[in-house]
């Protein structure tokens, strides 16, 4: 991919911050930096603790999203899940309210500073609110170890679970657990394990999952995810890491290409923001999203434009990560 001009991207660069209804991932307020790209807008936000070599990858996705047109979609609709974030039995229902018609939903397990009663108690009040048609996956973000994993997967399970994502944080460690639970028939997804690691597909190799979890930035763009789950040849589920409704567009786009989409998405979380830069956000309607690219509203945009030094701060990142890809060019 030819890469624009820096000075091109930083003239159609917006910076905003936008607060969070609950927090999630330790942090009140999600920081995007939208581009008004020649195909439309596009997003780069990687996490602010990500460093600059991780963050370049984000970066090739948006500019590729923003300056060349995307696979064609096979489907117009998604159908997504909730993501319950870490938060107390008493708040499930306000939750799961935000997300009209979903049918699956996310749950968020092993949080630091919480215990496994915690994470027992928060499914116990998704599966009551959800009733038995429900669907609940959880997601550890590889916060156990193997045993720790076991144990809670096996207190977990009488909640019906639909699969458990990145219970461990390596390869080998996946793949010890699936073996110990595949005797309960839930099955063990893969997400940190591949769009963090070095070689993406050495999970499927390692038969250490049942299923990956992808994103479109993290992995490089839409293209570059799609020719990963084709050669890895597992399920996928297409999730966002707390987009705006740009960035969940891109993820659009990849669900929408995707040849079979046997799992809800993770990209319903503009409903986890309490404020989003399109006068329609991207939240769940009948439990679906619609496939298409979107475009801001230009008071959002000034209205949640972030404070002169993060500005600096996003763009003085956004030419470090520029730098890099020249480089591998």
């Amino acid at each position: 991919m030819t890469l624009p001009p820096l000075a091109d991207i930083v003239a159609r660069a917006h910076v905003v911050a936008l607060p969070l209804t609950t927090r999630f991932r330790g942090v009140d307020v999600r920081e995007a930096l939208l581009i008004d790209g020649p195909e439309g807008w596009t997003e780069f936000s990687p996490f602010t603790e990500y460093d600059d070599a991780e963050a370049a990858t984000w970066l090739a996705a948006a500019l590729d999203f923003g300056w060349h047109p995307q696979p064609a979609p096979v489907r117009t609709e998604i159908p997504v899940n909730a993501t319950m974030p870490a938060v107390p039995a008493s708040a499930v229902a306000d939750v799961l309210a935000r997300f009209d018609g979903c049918r699956t939903t996310k749950v968020k397990v092993a949080e630091r500073g919480q215990t496994l009663a915690d994470d027992v108690a928060r499914v116990r009040a998704v599966r009551t609110a959800m009733g038995p048609e429900g669907r609940i996956r959880l997601d550890a973000n590889g916060a156990w170890n193997v045993d720790e994993a076991e144990h809670a997967i096996h207190a977990l399970a009488a909640f019906d679970l639909e699969y458990v994502e990145q219970p461990c944080a390596t390869v080998d460690e996946l793949a010890e657990v699936r073996r110990r639970v595949k005797y309960m028939g839930i099955p063990i997804a893969a997400d940190e394990s591949v769009r963090k690691a070095a070689d993406p597909l050495a999970v499927a190799r390692a038969g250490a999952a049942d299923l990956l979890v992808i994103k479109a930035q993290p992995l490089g763009g839409v293209r570059r995810a799609l020719d990963l789950v084709a050669e890895a040849g597992l399920p996928a589920v297409v999730s966002s890491a707390l987009d705006t409704s740009i960035g969940l567009s891109m993820g659009l786009a990849l669900a929408g290409a995707l040849p079979s989409l046997d799992y809800d998405c993770g990209l319903g979380t503009a409903s986890l923001l309490a404020a989003d830069v399109v006068a329609d956000p991207l939240r769940p309607r009948s439990g679906t999203l619609p496939v298409g690219r979107v475009e801001p509203d230009a008071a959002l945009l000034a209205r949640h434009a972030a404070p002169a030094p993060r500005r600096d701060w996003w763009l003085a990142r956004l030419e470090r990560c520029h730098a890099l890809l020249t480089a591998r060019e």
